[in-house]
């Protein structure tokens, strides 16, 4: 059984030209989140490396836990 968790979740962009993707804080604190070894930033806040891709005429955005090249 698949079990999915709908939000509303906003994108703004920074003033640094970067864009941000907020979650609401219920989807992160759920159990079955996907994501949960946060690592602190030079800020002090939680933060995970995450790999964001699409495909072109595709409406969706993948979300992946972000993996290291692994080195030959």
């Amino acid at each position: 059984m698949i079990w999915l968790m709908r939000e509303k979740d906003a994108c703004s962009e920074e003033k640094d030209g970067k864009y941000l993707i907020y979650l609401p804080l219920d989807l992160v604190q759920d159990s079955m989140f996907p994501f949960k070894d946060y690592k602190k930033t030079k800020r002090g806040t939680d933060s995970i490396a995450v790999k964001v891709s699409f495909k072109l005429g595709d409406d969706k955005l993948i979300i992946e836990k972000w993996q290291e090249p692994k080195q030959q």
